[in-house]
């Protein structure tokens, strides 16, 4: 039999599937491309930032890519011209010094896009393709992606808003995955060491829990410290939302499973009938089923212990068992008659 401790908590969202979309550079919103409520992919272009730090790195990158190229060619033929001896040992080691200070100028700049959220490759790409489109330049642009899958539930910034700077706003959006729910007990000193990470949890909407809906999760969390003001310990229980009907910030009622005690006989609540005031159940006979009184111990949300009149192993209607009681009661009344 399970016992259960009856709490009253409140839904938050899961903090590991909760993000924001910083303004990691300094600049101008060009574009919002989601609203309040779209949904979104992890690495999804959410919003475009006009950026002269963002202009100023990659034209850094691009002339020194382009420097690199130049001094390469002139080394390697330095390098010939040296080993036909058609050039001097010193021209040799001026282009080989211009060769590796031009290499150590591009791995500094492709570490500055790095630093900024920017792929290298992805720059020269782009600045290609300017180049076929002289009126369309991505130089000043600067794309912030979504760190998660989810949807919008904040969006701080329009466009035209200054970012990146100190006053600015910080973030553009906040990102929130629902499909998985944190939920915040406070479980007073008295039962906290009953509650133990992996107990079972029943939760039900409301302060008293309300029959109907309910779902079932997991505690992952006892905190080993007590609120000072509440003398009571932060309990955190994960509960599954795939149809997003558990929203933050809704009261519930948490059962937690604290203790599982063993019995010899326990029986499902639905299979027990009461008739002439006593507790029976019906068990399976070759001619069908025969009622047999039964003596009730414990009970939890689901089950009996049987302390007398049913062994175990003994095989009894479970379900629709009001049937049968039904017809037990015409046939007495036949009897009557």
């Amino acid at each position: 039999m399970a016992r259960h401790l009856l709490v009253p908590g409140t839904i938050t969202p899961d903090t590991d599937r909760i993000a924001r979309v910083p303004a990691r550079v300094v600049g101008t919103v060009a574009e919002m491309r989601k609203r309040l409520g779209d949904a979104v992919q992890a690495n999804e272009v959410v919003a475009i930032l006009d950026s002269r730090e963002v202009a100023d790195a990659k034209s850094e990158y691009l002339t020194a890519q382009v420097q690199a190229e130049l001094q390469t060619i002139n080394f390697e033929r330095q390098q010939k011209l040296l080993a036909s001896r058609s050039a001097s040992e010193a021209a040799f080691e001026t282009a080989r010094a211009a060769y590796l200070e031009n290499r150590l100028r591009v791995d500094l700049a492709r570490q500055k896009l790095s630093a900024l959220g920017l792929d290298a490759a992805e720059v020269a790409a782009a600045q290609k393709r300017d180049e076929a489109t002289p009126n369309q330049s991505t130089l000043r642009r600067y794309p912030l992606r979504a760190p998660l899958a989810g949807r919008i539930v904040e969006r701080k910034v329009d466009v035209g808003t200054a970012v990146g700077k100190e006053g600015d706003p910080a973030d553009l959006y906040t990102v929130a995955d629902l499909s998985t729910v944190w939920i915040e007990l406070s479980v007073p000193t008295l039962d906290l060491a009953q509650v133990r990470e992996g107990a079972r949890v029943t939760v039900t909407p409301g302060r008293t829990g309300e029959t109907g809906r309910h779902a079932e999760g997991r505690v992952i969390f006892v905190s080993p410290f007590l609120n000072p003001d509440t003398r009571s310990a932060r309990v955190v229980v994960t509960l599954p939302n795939p149809d997003l009907a558990w929203r933050p910030g809704t009261f519930v009622t948490a059962e937690v499973e604290i203790a599982q005690d063993a019995v010899p006989v326990r029986i499902p609540k639905a299979a027990v009938q009461t008739i002439e005031g006593r507790s029976v159940v019906f068990v399976r006979t070759a001619e069908g089923f025969e009622k047999r009184p039964v003596t009730l111990g414990r009970s939890d949300d689901e089950a009996y212990e049987v302390t007398a009149g049913l062994e175990p192993g003994a095989e009894i209607a479970v379900g629709n068992a009001f049937l049968l009681k039904a017809e037990l009661g015409k046939a007495d009344a036949g009897h009557d008659h």
